[in-house]
């Protein structure tokens, strides 16, 4: 498995924010958002192979029960299955961090899932046909949240991009509206301020949840933390 980082820090969005986690990231992508804040994953992926054995062993060093598998993308990644299988076994909770666009029989405790709007689509890249052909994928959304606990997170950037959730959520009746989160675009503490207001009042409004980005708050755009 191609690795960019393994560290222990909290949640900082959805369902589990504040929550101690080990995260394991690993690197590469089949999309290209232009707000990716792991660009070291996608645009310009980069890590060191390692065994699934090596990262048990690393992430042994950590008393903790919650372990995220996040990229880049994790489900582009056969080896996700074994490793995800071994941490269960050895009484992990599993969250998956997933654009929903890629399939895995994988075990998890929750499918946290991060569709990609039209917003997400780079402008006048070299990627933005393959972004917009990969960046949805009906059949392997309705797998996920049937098969899976889950969370639906949405990243806002304009106040019109709430209306394009509800578009998309409207090819998805069995999805609950409570585990909907909206979550600001932002990169700098300043910046999350003044989009979670209004981000807040109008996921209120259509009943659905609000997700803080606690890292973004905490560390800014820092890596492994």
């Amino acid at each position: 498995m191609l690795i960019a980082e393994i560290f222990h820090s909290i949640q900082g969005e959805g369902r589990y924010t504040g929550t101690p986690s080990v995260f394991v990231r690993t690197s590469g992508c089949n999309l290209r958002c232009w707000f990716c804040d792991t660009p070291y994953t996608s645009w310009n992926p980069e890590g060191e192979s390692r065994s699934i054995e090596a990262i048990l062993s690393e992430v042994a060093q950590y008393d903790c029960p919650h372990f995220v598998l996040t990229g880049g993308e994790p489900m582009l990644v056969p080896d996700l299955v074994p490793l995800a299988k071994e941490l269960t076994q050895r009484g992990a909770f599993i969250t998956i961090e997933t654009a929903g666009t890629v399939d895995l029989p994988v075990v998890a405790d929750l499918m946290s899932i991060s569709p990609k709007l039209r917003n997400s689509t780079p402008v006048g890249d070299e990627w933005v046909t393959r972004h917009d052909q990969r960046r949805h994928a009906p059949g392997v959304i309705r797998r996920l949240v049937r098969d899976y606990e889950y969370q639906l997170k949405f990243v806002i950037d304009r106040p019109t991009d709430v209306a394009d959730v509800a578009e998309w959520l409207a090819e998805f009746p069995e999805v609950s509206p409570e585990n909907v989160y909206l979550m600001p675009q932002a990169t700098t503490a300043e910046s999350l301020r003044e989009k979670s207001e209004w981000v807040r009042s109008d996921a209120v409004e259509r009943g659905w949840q609000f997700s803080p980005r606690l890292h973004v708050e905490l560390y800014g755009a820092r890596r492994g933390v």
